[in-house]
């Protein structure tokens, strides 16, 4: 029996071969390696798309996001605050600046950010806010730029958001705003990719520094910066795919509503909790998030996984409980909906190229392995 991988690469990139295929010679031939007319076509587009003045292409999401946090004024010994429930990649970016990651608890619900613990977390040395828009959804960016304090900024932390909105606001679009293009997301390269966005043309010209050795003159640096730049190879793939995004989004929350469905029984009788959609956004579905018993949650995935069904955990710990963050000082039960939420929860396949079909062999596989 055929396999049903957790993200289908090779049918996202059936879609778009051809245009790669050309878009790579267009390339090729010019020896645009680094930037070039295809990067710049791509910036314009996405952030058209994403509804800002200025994308600045970078090497991969983590900088993208280190990126945000330097450009908003995050240095060595400030504070930033963020979610215990995301990738590492968040609470890494701060720690590179040599900043200090301050975690705070997710909503039981939506695993989104709670607003009033981050604003509760704010002291005098929190230099920005870290909202994560985890699995595809907004959090909730608006209620935290109304209570801030002047000086502390929001950094939004996209990676998992291409496209999705609350009350009508692109995810993105608040203030400056970081995004990852890794190969699994709604809109994905072929390797690693990135970008920062941003309404404000200053900001912008500080990102392109900093992500260009310190400056955007050849020989010229006015800042200390690095090496984060996206190629024009990679922009071809983003820019056939971001054609195609708005569709394959759509795509998305038709089989996120499918599975809805088809786990209401499940969810009825308490075996499985349904992912939830805050008031206010539209999804757009990077993954499609259950929640079971704990003690029954590994060997679920195994048996999926044996079944030829491509099931994951994201993320199987909290920040605060990885060996990278213990010396943050934080033990069990100081964020208990995060942890509760890594316990309990496994991610089924979802991809625009899933098939009904498909999806009740998941279901059933799903139910199956429950017992």
């Amino acid at each position: 029996m055929s396999q049903i991988p957790l993200v289908d690469l090779k049918a996202a990139h059936a879609e778009v071969a051809d245009e790669v295929r050309a878009g790579f010679d267009r390339v090729l031939a010019n020896t645009a390696f680094i930037g070039g007319e295809e990067v710049r076509e791509f910036e314009r587009e996405y952030a058209e798309f994403a509804g800002v003045a200025h994308c600045v292409g970078v090497a991969n999401g983590t900088d993208a996001l280190e990126l945000a946090l330097r450009a908003s004024g995050v240095g060595v010994g400030d504070e930033v605050v963020l979610p215990a429930n995301t990738f590492i990649a968040t609470a890494g970016a701060v720690a590179r600046i040599g900043a200090r990651p301050v975690l705070v608890d997710c909503l039981r619900d939506s695993l989104l950010i709670d607003p009033r613990q981050a604003l509760k977390a704010v002291g005098p040395a929190t230099r920005a806010v870290v909202p994560v828009h985890l699995y595809g959804q907004s959090a909730a960016v608006e209620e935290l730029l109304a209570e801030l304090p002047a000086g502390v900024a929001v950094v939004e932390d996209g990676a998992q958001s291409q496209g999705a909105t609350r009350n009508g606001r692109t995810a993105g679009s608040g203030g400056i705003a970081a995004t990852s293009f890794y190969p699994g997301k709604n809109l994905g390269a072929y390797g690693d990719a990135g970008a920062v966005l941003t309404d404000d043309e200053e900001q912008a010209g500080l990102l392109r520094a900093l992500a260009n050795h310190g400056g955007v003159a050849k020989y010229r640096h006015d800042v200390a910066g690095f090496n984060s730049r996206l190629d024009g190879l990679q922009a071809v793939v983003l820019r056939a795919k971001l054609a195609r995004l708005a569709e394959g989004n759509a795509a998305r929350r038709a089989a996120a509503a499918r599975y809805d469905a088809l786990l209401a029984d499940l969810a009825a009788d308490g075996r499985a909790v349904l992912p939830v959609t805050a008031e206010g956004n539209v999804h757009v579905w990077h993954l499609y998030v259950v929640r079971i018993g704990a003690a029954e949650r590994d060997r679920v995935v195994a048996a999926l996984n044996a079944a030829g069904i491509g099931a994951g955990v994201h993320y199987p710990a909290a920040v605060h409980l990885t060996p990278a963050f213990a010396h943050l000082g934080h033990r069990r039960g100081d964020f208990p909906q995060a942890e509760e939420a890594a316990d309990r929860m496994l991610s089924l396949p979802l991809f625009p190229q899933i098939t009904a079909d498909q999806q009740q062999r998941v279901v059933e596989a799903f139910t199956t392995a429950l017992g």
